[in-house]
């Protein structure tokens, strides 16, 4: 099971980060070691002062594919969730400045929330999902899958023409704006269509 990650997706918050924006999709790994156990807390790690939360649409692959038609990749999942993309953003930083490949800002141990699936079949269209991230009981991240500069199937077709593509490997389409840092005793929760679908405590 491998996570395939999608940077600069949404337009707000290429420019909150001040980013370039892409002409196609940023692609990145994360090893499946970054998932999140359940019942687990967030612990930050010693390495960061600056932890990000990055709240994201998940998607579950169903079956193997390659050079996936976009007309035929909704074939390949069943299952939409939420999640979190922990990112170590001074980590990060300092690795982008230098030209450096940034896996250890994204792909540490516990980097990767991953809350309940749900089946595709409950939402109108993947393509208008409205989701939110809660610090504290108060609304930090709000974004909807229409706002996506590469849609889900889009980005299927896409990354399958580079990696084949496995039943359980799991797809963060990318995060809205409103990205922040965690703290200590921060309560972290996610929603899709107003259902939460994770909840966590940072330590």
């Amino acid at each position: 099971m491998k996570l395939i990650c999608i940077g600069r997706n949404y337009p707000a918050h290429i420019d909150e980060l001040k980013n370039e924006r892409p002409d196609e999709p940023v692609v990145f790994i994360k090893p499946d070691s970054a998932v999140l156990p359940k019942e687990q807390d967030f612990y930050i790690p010693e390495f960061s002062n600056e932890i990000h939360y990055e709240v994201e649409v998940l998607v579950k692959i169903k079956k193997v594919g390659k050079h996936i038609s976009e007309k035929f990749a909704h074939k390949y999942y069943d299952e939409i969730g939420l999640g979190i993309d922990f990112t170590a953003r001074d980590l990060q930083s300092k690795l982008k400045a230098k030209g450096l490949p940034w896996e250890k800002a994204k792909g540490f141990d516990g980097a990767a929330v991953v809350g309940k699936w749900k089946p595709k079949s409950l939402y109108e269209s993947v393509d208008k999902i409205g989701f939110s991230l809660l610090k504290n009981g108060e609304i930090m991240q709000k974004g909807n899958t229409s706002l996506m500069l590469w849609k889900i199937d889009e980005l299927i077709a896409h990354i399958s023409t580079f990696f084949m593509l496995k039943k359980g490997d799991i797809l963060f389409t990318g995060t809205p704006a409103g990205v922040g840092k965690v703290s200590p005793n921060d309560y972290l929760s996610g929603t899709l269509e107003g259902e939460e679908l994770f909840a966590i405590k940072v330590r």
